[in-house]
């Protein structure tokens, strides 16, 4: 038995292989694409890694200026958040006046208008370890024949300073006139850095 072969059997086996060979590209294609993707993905996690587990240097927030010549200042800020979610500023300074003397202050900075500080009442240290300490408030003192502002207080924190561990965080509580003590939680690294300044 013969079988009849169509005239036009070459153009379609000739469109049959042009057919089969842009197939075979296209998946070649595809395959490339996903290993090339898959290579980008794979490099973006491990760049993700090493920003996440490899601890980056330290870089300290502490700045010096002189105010005028003789007198310096050491300050570290940061900005922190209460129980409540607001945010707080925290300012540790130390100020050396001409003649050698100095002074460790640590000033907390609130909302204007939303916060009201209690005056006669000392800053509360709560260690982590459960330790308490006390600073005295020096609030009249951070600028003379002007009434300090009520969301603004200072405190001396000289010689509470060096009995803090550095590696242990504090829980600062801060007297209010209105409503329950505002409680602010320093990281470690601040209370390093407040050592570091209270060193100079």
């Amino acid at each position: 038995m013969r079988i009849k072969i169509p005239k036009n059997y070459s153009v379609i086996a000739s469109n049959i292989n042009l057919l089969r060979t842009w197939v075979m590209k296209f998946i070649s294609f595809f395959n490339d694409s996903k290993i090339r993707l898959m290579r980008w993905m794979l490099a973006a996690w491990i760049c993700v890694l090493l920003i996440v587990c490899i601890p980056l240097p330290a870089f300290s927030a502490v700045t010096q200026i002189e105010e005028y010549p003789g007198q310096m200042l050491y300050q570290s800020r940061q900005k922190l958040q209460d129980q409540n979610g607001n945010s707080w500023q925290a300012i540790a300074f130390k100020r050396i006046h001409p003649e050698g003397s100095s002074t460790v202050s640590l000033r907390v900075v609130g909302f204007p208008g939303a916060v009201e500080f209690y005056r006669t009442q000392p800053l509360i240290l709560t260690t982590s370890m459960g330790e308490t300490l006390t600073a005295k408030d020096i609030s009249s003192e951070i600028s003379k024949g002007t009434p300090t502002p009520a969301n603004v207080a200072e405190y001396d924190i000289k010689s509470v300073l060096p009995q803090l561990q550095a590696e242990i965080p504090v829980q600062l509580t801060l007297p209010v006139v209105t409503g329950s003590a505002i409680e602010l939680q320093i990281p470690s690294t601040a209370i390093q850095e407040w050592q570091t300044i209270s060193a100079h």
